[in-house]
């Protein structure tokens, strides 16, 4: 399956979710510590959601960068 997860900057490092599993979300102090921690929780929370028997959503979102011209 492949997830889109959003990354965000803070003050003080980075978090990280994912939009079509509610209530997953990591933070951290890099975004390479930010990058495997999501991976690692969205592994655990599918996983614990199989083992309660809660469906697995099936992945929907998407992302995309858009570049705009800023006129002053």
């Amino acid at each position: 399956m492949r997830y889109t997860v959003i990354y965000e900057k803070s003050a003080t490092g980075f978090g990280a979710y994912v939009p079509d599993l509610p209530g997953l979300g990591v933070v951290a102090g890099t975004l390479d510590e930010t990058k495997k921690l999501i991976r690692e929780g969205i592994e655990a929370h599918i996983k614990v959601m199989r083992e309660y028997g809660d469906p697995v959503p099936e992945p929907t979102s998407t992302a995309e960068v858009v570049d705009v011209a800023i006129s002053a």
